[in-house]
């Protein structure tokens, strides 16, 4: 009978587990496919502005640009690299990876690709049990699931603002619905 029972449970566990560890890959894949497309999409409109106004900013406490596509860059390796992958952070301060600097446009849009690269990299590779650890997040409490939400977020904020200077430079962003 003992045996029953610990076979029976093994079987309910399985059950149990299996639809919820396929819900937690499915979130990776459908995340890791969103970041992709939103790397395309921010590639383009990176493109698509001239490099002449890379320096542009809407007002005099702004982030041109330039430095608005760096900042995703930034926060990208951050969220990835150092909140899930554990990897001691840069300092803003003293970091020169992802400062404008005299980096041309195409460097900054290499440089984008790659920190896509690897944080895709880095998601595709983690270790889905670990989702709902939690970690501090600037005071709050956040699950790693919430960390990969708050990196979207930020990409498309920060985007959001390059295409405001497209159109402030009397340029036309690509239509965003061919990207989702």
């Amino acid at each position: 009978m003992k045996k029953i029972i610990t076979l029976t449970s093994f079987i309910l566990l399985g059950i149990i587990s299996s639809p919820l560890f396929a819900q937690q890959n499915d979130f990776i894949k459908d995340y890791l496919e969103r970041l992709e497309n939103s790397r395309k999409y921010l590639t383009l409109v990176a493109e698509i502005m001239p490099e002449d106004k890379y320096n542009f900013k809407a007002s005099p406490d702004s982030l041109t640009f330039a430095e608005n596509l760096l900042h995703i860059g930034y926060a990208m390796d951050w969220h990835s690299q150092s909140l899930l992958g554990g990897r001691e952070p840069r300092d803003w301060s003293t970091d020169t990876v992802f400062k404008v600097a005299n980096k041309s446009k195409e460097e900054m849009i290499e440089l984008i690709n790659k920190t896509f690269d690897d944080s895709i990299k880095l998601i595709s590779e983690f270790d889905v049990d670990l989702l709902n650890n939690k970690l501090d997040y600037f005071g709050l409490t956040r699950t790693k699931r919430q960390i990969l939400l708050l990196l979207t977020d930020h990409i498309t904020h920060h985007r959001g603002q390059m295409l405001v200077y497209m159109r402030l430079n009397g340029l036309v962003p690509p239509r965003y619905v061919l990207f989702q």
